[in-house]
């Protein structure tokens, strides 16, 4: 590849990067691979070098809510790290931990609050929520470790006023071994209660 072409390419990767944060932030698409492509789509980029990486994606779309959400984005961050506090409250039975946006500062108004709980059952998760009077949802979330080994865990969604919390749901055990985070492709970022303190809206 010539460098004028590596050049040409190098930006392109940019105008994605910047487009799908811009996706992501105003259609409230969450799913970084969709938001990509829909992003290479508009832009006529169709080689692969072109897709940029996920943290690539999640770096433009806080640069954009630094320069355009100002005290709004501020405001509703402070919100979501409020919201994630009194659910891990809620929880704390089963060691809960923050992950994702809500804990990186990644975030859209369209973000929900996500959480890693441990239980040798997950039902007890659900028997906690019924205790408190939460309805909920019951899904899965497929999740990949290191070494290409993937695993699908059961998560309960609820609402915390108008925000949407989902706690997935995993045995005890893999407190010590978190998930790759599906941004970068390391181990996943995770926080106790007592590490929200040090982070704003708390």
């Amino acid at each position: 590849m010539t460098r004028r072409r590596t050049q040409k390419t190098s930006h392109l990767r940019v105008q994605v990067a910047n487009e799908a944060a811009r996706i992501m932030r105003e259609q409230g698409v969450k799913d970084f691979l969709l938001a990509k492509r829909k992003a290479a789509e508009r832009l006529g980029a169709r080689d692969r070098a072109s897709l940029p990486g996920n943290d690539e994606v999640e770096a433009a779309l806080k640069e954009q809510q630094r320069l355009f959400g100002g005290g709004v984005y501020e405001s509703h961050l402070a919100q979501l790290r409020d919201t994630a506090g009194k659910a891990m409250r809620l929880l704390e039975d089963f060691q809960p931990r923050l992950v994702g946006g809500v804990l990186t500062g990644a975030v859209t108004e369209h973000s929900d609050v996500c959480l890693h709980v441990f239980a040798d059952a997950p039902e007890a998760v659900a028997v906690r929520l019924m205790e408190m009077k939460i309805p909920y949802d019951i899904t899965e979330r497929r999740v990949r470790y290191s070494g290409e080994r993937t695993e699908n865990v059961p998560a309960y969604r609820f609402l915390a006023g108008k925000i949407a919390v989902e706690a997935a749901v995993f045995p005890p055990a893999s407190i010590r071994q978190a998930p790759n985070c599906p941004v970068d492709g390391r181990p996943m970022r995770r926080a106790r209660l007592s590490d929200l303190a040090e982070l704003p809206g708390i």
